[in-house]
């Protein structure tokens, strides 16, 4: 099994590169994080967690974050709040 495991592995983290890229203004922990939860979320749930459903996921759900914030609330730079 611990083949599976170190595929998966590679797979999360390819994913989780390309969100990281995508979603610059995100700390690419939080990104990570965020991929690891959806997969994580799927798997708890009984859904199967293909690679392009977690990254369908947790990219809506990484929007989502980015949209919710009021643009008086945004920092240039993607700074982190004080």
């Amino acid at each position: 099994m611990p083949a599976l495991a170190d595929h998966r592995s590679e797979t999360r983290d390819a994913l989780a590169q390309r969100l990281c890229d995508e979603f610059a203004t995100f700390p690419s922990e939080a990104v990570r994080r965020c991929v690891s939860d959806v997969q994580a979320c799927m798997a708890h749930l009984g859904l199967e967690a293909t690679p392009a459903r977690v990254e369908r996921m947790a990219r809506e759900h990484l929007t989502g974050v980015l949209k919710s914030e009021p643009p008086s609330g945004r920092v240039p730079g993607g700074g982190a709040d004080g």
